[in-house]
């Protein structure tokens, strides 16, 4: 059996990567900067994705694919805030893959858009091995979920550029290190950016809206 699965896996990795591809290129010419935001559930991707629209008005155009296994409940709290946003649902997967987002597209006007941002599905294992075509995979980690993520998850640390950690307004309350989420981290990939926030409290976002403005920077100026 597991000679029969290895190969089927390998192919349909190698089918998204094409696709993904094309998304990439798709992106590049438009002179947009992707990201592909992954947590666990609660995490508070969706929090981040209201608070970073709120700080980047003005600054940056904007919009949003939001992806879940059921319901447009998160897209809805995004077009709130006068953002283009598009949902796609997974019907019980546990991941977005290059072809959804090829889909989600058409439903986007993505002219002078200058910043995309894909909300995957809350999942802490598959959403790491998919590209979607993005310039960066971005993680959240809240400070409930504890210390020890980077020992039981390595793939998503090793493979995002950003790592935030968010709630930290809650560590009074709760029992966890930041220095080993940060040290254990930078274990598994050096050269990661972290970022402590709190979207409740606003704390550290502005160094999480400069990265991305200087990220947008230099997509648009190798056009």
């Amino acid at each position: 059996m597991t000679q029969i699965k290895v190969p089927v896996v390998r192919n349909i990795l190698q089918a998204n990567d094409r696709l993904a591809a094309e998304n990439r290129r798709r992106f590049d010419d438009a002179g947009i900067f992707v990201i592909n935001l992954m947590s666990s559930p609660g995490a508070g991707k969706t929090s981040l994705l209201e608070k970073t629209i709120e700080g980047l008005a003005g600054r940056l155009k904007m919009a949003v694919i939001e992806g879940d296994l059921q319901s447009s409940y998160d897209a809805e709290r995004i077009q709130s805030k006068g953002v283009q946003a598009v949902q796609i649902n997974t019907d019980g997967g546990c991941h977005l893959d290059g072809n959804m987002i090829q889909i989600a597209m058409e439903s986007l006007d993505l002219r002078d858009v200058d910043l995309l941002i894909i909300e995957n599905v809350g999942n802490l294992v598959c959403p790491a091995e998919f590209n979607l075509g993005e310039h960066d995979k971005v993680m959240i980690l809240s400070v409930t979920e504890g210390d020890d993520k980077p020992l039981k998850y390595p793939l998503m640390f090793q493979l995002s550029t950003v790592l935030l950690v968010n709630k930290i307004d809650l560590l009074p309350y709760i029992d966890c290190d930041v220095s080993k989420i940060h040290e254990r981290a930078r274990r598994l990939n050096g050269r990661q950016e972290i970022f402590d926030v709190s979207c409740r409290t606003g704390e550290g976002l502005e160094s999480w809206l400069s990265w991305l403005e200087g990220k947008v920077l230099e997509v648009k100026g190798g056009r």
